[in-house]
């Protein structure tokens, strides 16, 4: 059975009810049940009543974290290829609409910013681009990724979502994972966002992970754009996701990100009170998003959780020892932003911008360790090492 068509069997107003029904009783249940968390708990832990538990999560949520993942940070930073885009969507400062100078890099270009990135310490880069295909197509991409692949042991991709045979072909030449973010699960009101170009296909996005599962992407990051609605409901359709394509796609490794509403250069920005909707609904506070952090990290121990530089420093520095796993450091959002005189306007402003190696200080100061590429190869390198100990120790 297709996600959608599970997806399809839940009334998003009965799933908003059900999380708001939630007492003290459910949070106690689900913090204290032995084994999995079920989606139920998780309702239970992303709920208003699970606020007056947010020191109890999060001293769970740094224990399983350590468990899984030890002290370490995975460190990695967007590459913006293009700012050109065919999609109209109200939050982004790449709209169609929105006349601002376009830029799409060239060679040459490319590997000035993949100087200028490899100096700051990267071995993992995530290539982004806006959703246009005749510009910034598989051919384009898959031209990037050759270009690129000497220099980084991991590539991951944030683009617009591609068929199955053509995630297969970028596979073929190095790529390691894709990102791509449903926005919002709500679908009477996804068309309000995204009026124009392929996005605007609700289910054509939402199909995306299956392919990339069947395409054999090692890595698969999803989320929502918090902020846009009900944060609380939008979460639980994530998780549903997730914990679908756990079950059917298990060999694939999984992400969540967490990306918060920010100001960008469109006049179109649409905000959610001029929608008709309360602020005070879709609005996230930093401890509710530490919630929602935690709550994911109780529910599952084998997710990463990543924040980017969307969020503050303060935030960022209080938050790596309760879940989060990845986080983007010294981040430009426009194509050429590294190592261009020129560059183009952001996609959106970023929030924290310190340096890669600052944020690398930091991690270290709080007893971390930054690593610099796709740690799951550095933890493999590990256990081989322990086995041989453990060979030679007998």
């Amino acid at each position: 059975m297709s996600f959608e068509k599970i997806f399809n069997q839940y009334a998003r107003d009965e799933v908003k009810r059900s999380i708001l029904s939630k007492n003290a009783s459910d949070v106690e249940q689900a913090l204290n049940r032995a084994g999995k968390r079920t989606l139920d708990d998780f309702m239970a832990l992303i709920s208003p009543a699970a606020a007056g538990y947010l020191e109890e999560m999060a001293v769970r949520s740094h224990r399983i974290s350590q468990k899984r993942f030890g002290k370490t940070l995975q460190m990695y930073v967007p590459l913006y290829l293009s700012n050109e885009c065919q999609n109209i969507c109200t939050y982004c400062g790449f709209s169609f609409d929105n006349k601002i100078p376009r830029r799409t890099l060239t060679d040459e270009e490319i590997l000035k910013e993949v100087a200028a990135i490899k100096a700051m310490g990267y071995d993992h880069v995530l290539l982004v681009t806006g959703e246009a295909n005749k510009t910034v197509g598989v051919n384009y991409l898959a031209n990037a990724i050759s270009l690129v692949r000497p220099f980084f042991s991991n590539i991951s991709i944030e683009v617009q979502p591609l068929d199955q045979d053509e995630y297969e072909y970028l596979v073929s030449l190095g790529l390691y994972s894709v990102l791509v973010y449903q926005e919002t699960y709500h679908r009477e009101n996804y068309s309000d966002y995204h009026t124009k170009g392929k996005k605007s296909n609700f289910s054509y996005r939402l199909e995306t992970p299956e392919r990339l599962g069947r395409a054999g992407v090692h890595k698969i990051g999803i989320g929502v754009l918090i902020g846009l609605e009900d944060w609380r409901t939008d979460s639980f359709f994530c998780a549903l996701h997730l914990d679908y394509l756990e079950k059917n796609f298990w060999q694939t490794k999984y992400s969540i990100s967490f990306p918060r509403l920010r100001p960008h250069a469109s006049p179109l920005a649409i905000l959610p009170e001029e929608r008709g909707n309360s602020l005070s609904t879709n609005f996230m506070t930093d401890k509710e998003l530490t919630q929602l952090i935690c709550a994911y990290r109780i529910l599952d121990e084998e997710v990463e959780l990543s924040l980017s530089t969307r969020e503050s420093p303060k935030f960022r520095d209080n938050i790596i020892k309760l879940g989060i796993t990845s986080v983007s450091a010294g981040s430009k959002t426009n194509p050429g932003g590294y190592a261009m005189e020129e560059a183009t306007l952001e996609q959106f402003e970023i929030h924290d911008d310190r340096s890669a190696q600052e944020v690398a200080a930091m991690i270290r100061r709080q007893g971390y360790e930054a690593v610099w590429k796709d740690w799951e190869k550095t933890f493999q390198i590990q256990n081989s090492k322990l086995q041989i100990e453990k060979q030679y120790s007998k």
